[in-house]
């Protein structure tokens, strides 16, 4: 009913193209997917959704087929190890080289008590 091929924003021709919150049963973006277990499955892009934005570009959402979907992989023994590598690096002050206890934010690029060491004294 709202679909349409032309797509004046140039997001991707030729795809059926239905306004925000208004695709039909049986498609899903990768999001809506994964909450289901589900992933994409290598099958191409069945349409889209499109919202439009204030002095900007669209945001653009693409569906795939649900009923073409395959299960998620599950989680092998080098995976987890790899992200508990990951996620003890992120924990890991890189001046004092102890584990926070929490992931070192970004913006100081250390931990509190490397970071702000007279407040540390005063305390």
């Amino acid at each position: 009913m709202f679909a349409k091929c032309f797509d004046p924003t140039g997001a991707r021709h030729g795809l059926p193209t239905y306004p925000w919150r208004y695709a039909p049963d049986g498609l899903a973006t990768k999001r809506q997917l994964r909450a289901r277990g589900l992933r994409p499955g290598g099958q191409s892009i069945a349409a889209q959704i499109m919202r439009p934005r204030y002095r900007r570009g669209p945001l653009v959402a693409y569906l795939y087929r649900v009923d073409r979907a395959k299960p998620v992989r599950p989680m092998t023994p080098g995976k987890w190890a790899a992200l508990a590598k990951a996620n003890r690096a992120r924990r890991t002050c890189p001046a004092c080289r102890q584990d926070a206890g929490y992931v070192i934010p970004t913006s100081v690029g250390m931990c509190v008590p490397c970071a702000y060491p007279e407040e540390q004294r005063a305390a």
